[in-house]
């Protein structure tokens, strides 16, 4: 099977990098806040719940703003392209911290 690369996979996949480079603490904070929450005990677990979705919030608005950054410079329907190909990469590659890119376009 051949997979074909889209027009924009590479510049997704810098732009990507970019933002893990530039936003290493807040990634870093999400984890640390992802296992504070799920190894709590039950009676600190729903505060540090809200804990780690602030951050995972941020990381998600974050993205968001990178994707529209670029897909505002772009005509439609390379805008739509160009949003999808980030949404789909951004999910691979920051699982649920890319959450808040469902639906938003």
């Amino acid at each position: 099977m051949i997979f074909r690369r889209g027009r924009f996979d590479e510049l997704v996949d810098r732009q990507l990098e970019l933002f893990e480079e530039d936003r290493a603490s807040l990634l870093a904070e999400a984890r640390r806040a992802d296992h504070a929450w799920t190894t709590a005990a039950a009676d600190e677990s729903e505060e540090l719940y809200g804990d780690y979705q602030l951050v995972v919030d941020a990381v998600g608005e974050g993205l968001y703003a990178t994707r529209e950054t670029y897909a505002a410079s772009l005509e439609s329907p390379a805008a739509d392209e160009f949003r999808a190909a980030f949404d789909r990469k951004a999910r691979k590659r920051f699982g649920r911290y890319a959450s808040f890119l469902q639906g938003e376009q």
